[in-house]
Formats: C-alpha cells, sequence, structure tokens
C-alpha cells in the first residue's frame, strides 16, 4: 500500500488550500517544539520525546505532501480550480464594471448599431467618450487611430468600428500594464499614498492577502498617525491577516516607517507595507509630512522605498490627473492602484491616465471582498467594458 492510500483511503483528495494548511501546520510543528523546548519545566529527556514526536509527524505531513504535488489527478484538479477562479474573476469584473459598462457600451451600440460611417458617426462617438471620463486627449487619440484604420481596412459599416475601438484601447492601456516586480533582497519596501478616502488602509489589507498567496512574509507600518482610527484599522486588518503591525499612540509618522523597516531586516521579513496619512496637494504640511516618510525610509533601508504607491478612487473622474501629477511631482509615484471602480461610471478615467501620465498600473479594485483586487490586465478589463 503506497503512502497515499495509507493516509488518504476512502478520502476524497485534498483541494488547494488543504496542501497549504498541511504545509503550514509542518511550519507550527517546528516552532512549537522550540518554544516547547524552552520551558524550563520540561526536562532533557522530556525534550528529547518531543522532538523525536515532532519529527516523526513532520516526516509523515512532508511526504503526504510530496506525493499529492506530485500526482498527475491532483495536478489536474489544481488548474481545475485556478479555470474556475479565473472564471469567477471575469464575472465579477464584468459585474463590477457594470455601471461604466452601461455609460460607455450601451451608447456604443446605438453608435456602431448600423449605417455607415459618417461625421456625424465620429461626433456621436466622440460624445460618448468624453462622457464616459475617457478624457480631451485620449478621445482625440483614439477618435485619429479610428479614422486611420477606416482609412487602412477600407472599413464603410458602423458595425466594423467595434472590434476597432477595443484594440485602441487595449494597445493605449498596455502602456500602463505593468507587474509588481519583488527584489530578491529583502525586504521590498512599499509606501502607500493618497487622500482620505481613497481606500488606502483597505488596499494594503488586501495587498498583505495578495502577498502571502504567493508564500511571502508581510510586515505593516501604521504610519498614518493624522487620522484617528486609522491605527486601529489596520491592526485589525493585521489580525485578519495574521501578520505584525508597528505603530505607536501619537508618534510620529516617520518614526513608525524606520522602525517597521528595521524590524523587517531583523525578522527577516520579504515585503514591508507603509501606511500614510490621506492628503491632498493644498495641504501642504502633510505632504512635507509624506516626503519626510520617504526620506526617514532612506535611511533605514540606505536607498529609497522599492515602491511608492498611489491610491486613486475612479469616482473622482479626471481629478485623478491632477492628483497623479501632484502626488508624482512631490515624492515620485512608481505605481497605481485604481480603487471602487464598482461604484462609478467613470472607469474611462484609466484611458486618461494611459495618455496624460502614464504611470504604470499595477492593480485595480471591483468590491469589498479581500480577493476583489486583482493585478491590471487591459484584455480582461476593455473585454468587461465593451460587449
Amino acid at each position: 500500500m503506497n503512502m497515499f492510500s495509507k493516509f488518504f483511503k476512502k478520502q476524497k483528495q485534498p483541494e488547494s488550500h488543504e496542501i497549504e494548511i498541511i504545509e503550514s501546520d509542518t511550519k507550527d510543528l517546528k516552532l512549537n517544539k522550540v518554544s516547547e523546548l524552552e520551558d524550563p519545566s520540561i526536562n532533557l529527556t522530556e525534550s528529547v520525546d518531543i522532538i523525536e514526536k515532532n519529527t516523526q509527524i513532520i516526516d509523515k505531513l512532508d511526504n503526504i505532501v510530496d506525493i499529492l504535488k506530485a500526482d498527475s489527478d491532483f495536478k489536474i484538479l489544481q488548474e481545475d480550480i485556478e479555470e474556475t477562479k479565473q472564471k469567477n474573476w471575469l464575472k465579477s469584473l464584468r459585474g463590477g464594471l457594470e455601471k461604466t459598462r452601461n455609460n460607455l457600451g450601451k451608447k456604443l451600440l446605438g453608435v456602431f448599431g448600423g449605417g455607415k460611417i459618417s461625421p456625424e458617426l465620429y461626433d456621436e462617438l466622440e460624445t460618448t467618450l468624453l462622457s464616459s471620463d475617457i478624457g480631451i486627449r485620449s478621445t482625440k487619440y483614439i477618435l485619429d487611430e479610428i479614422r486611420n484604420k477606416v482609412t487602412l481596412k477600407g472599413l464603410k459599416d458602423a458595425n466594423e468600428l467595434k472590434d476597432a475601438l477595443k484594440n485602441i484601447l487595449i494597445e493605449l492601456l498596455t502602456t500602463i500594464k505593468k507587474p509588481l516586480e519583488i527584489k530578491d533582497k529583502k525586504p521590498h519596501v512599499i509606501m502607500l499614498v493618497g487622500v482620505n478616502g481613497s481606500g488606502k488602509t483597505t488596499t494594503i489589507g488586501k495587498l498583505t492577502k495578495y502577498f502571502q498567496q504567493q508564500g511571502k512574509s508581510v510586515i505593516l507600518g501604521a504610519a498614518d498617525t493624522f487620522r484617528a482610527a486609522a491605527r486601529e484599522q489596520l491592526i485589525e486588518w493585521g489580525k485578519r491577516n495574521n501578520v505584525v503591525v508597528i505603530s505607536q499612540e501619537n508618534g510620529d509618522p516617520a518614526s513608525v516607517a524606520f522602525d517597521t523597516v528595521k524590524s523587517a531586516f531583523a525578522n527577516n521579513i520579504d515585503i514591508v507595507l507603509i501606511d500614510t496619512a490621506g492628503r491632498l496637494s493644498t495641504q501642504t504640511n502633510l505632504m512635507e509630512e509624506i516626503k519626510k516618510i520617504k526620506r526617514i525610509t532612506n535611511k533605514a533601508l540606505n536607498e529609497d522605498p522599492h515602491e511608492t504607491l498611489l491610491i486613486l478612487d475612479s469616482n473622482i473622474g479626471q481629478n485623478a490627473l491632477s492628483q497623479l501629477k501632484a502626488f508624482d511631482e512631490a515624492i515620485g509615484v512608481t505605481g497605481l492602484i485604481v480603487t471602487k471602480l464598482d461604484g462609478t461610471a467613470k472607469g474611462g478615467v484609466i484611458c486618461a491616465i494611459a495618455k496624460e501620465n502614464p504611470v504604470p498600473l499595477l492593480f485595480i479594485g471591483i468590491g469589498e471582498k479581500i480577493d476583489d483586487l486583482r493585478e491590471f490586465d487591459p484584455v480582461e478589463y476593455v473585454n468587461a467594458l465593451i460587449d
């Protein structure tokens, strides 16, 4: 009888999350072994027994994990699970972008509904794009590209323009698609900035889960000492994700950032996420404070934070461009996270950002659930917007 049959006879094959639990339990046993040996009430003989017992359990669990990972049926099961997750995400994305799709997609149906391509059609298309917060410059670019495709491909019917528009939007948005690259050198420090109400602290909680799913260890720094509930909110996210939160009551934000980075070094942590106080570009004192946080983090790290991510609330539409400009000039924004796309008809602002200030868009948020934050994919996004 092989090892798989011995331990799982007449039982269903465990799903991928069950394997993660087994591996996690293995690590916990190793930690428990050390803590038990440090207990002065346990003598040497008992300590040896503990070591032998835990080692046997660990070996058995490791064998089971290895067998399951090598099993072809289990690999197929994992692939099926991932495929289901992707389908669910696309469904959620489509649902999350419903307001923008209703504003843009349904109007486009009227524009492309039939008839010949005419100057009036271009006027209708321009009005539709502008009403979806795509912006003046990006709208002009899109119209120019469509006219070029009409000329080059000899398009005559309005309904032929739909695919042309989708391809143009995908090409435009691909210019700001960029995966978040994590350096091998630990820790990788990410500072998050944005105005109040943009969803910054909630996004940090979701990012924590994202990194944990990649097998990374995470520590959080509560450097938002300006908003009364910010510290407590981040601590709650730390509890949900079972990670350490460095904080100080009424402390200096830069000091919190410094302590968080140093703690990450001391504990060999992979990812540092530093929350900062929400601020407007007109609040000079707070903008200076965030510059100080970056300077002090540089001292702790011996270099600038690896990422400075700006959280943008999509509900503000074209105002996102002014926020991006202000923060970029002040501290140098390396990437964007656009949140709350499920609550707005202004999702077209991403196109405006791509044309006017093409800072990489790393993630988009389409809801409150912890899995509603995903890496930005232009093809998925455009297909969800335009049927």
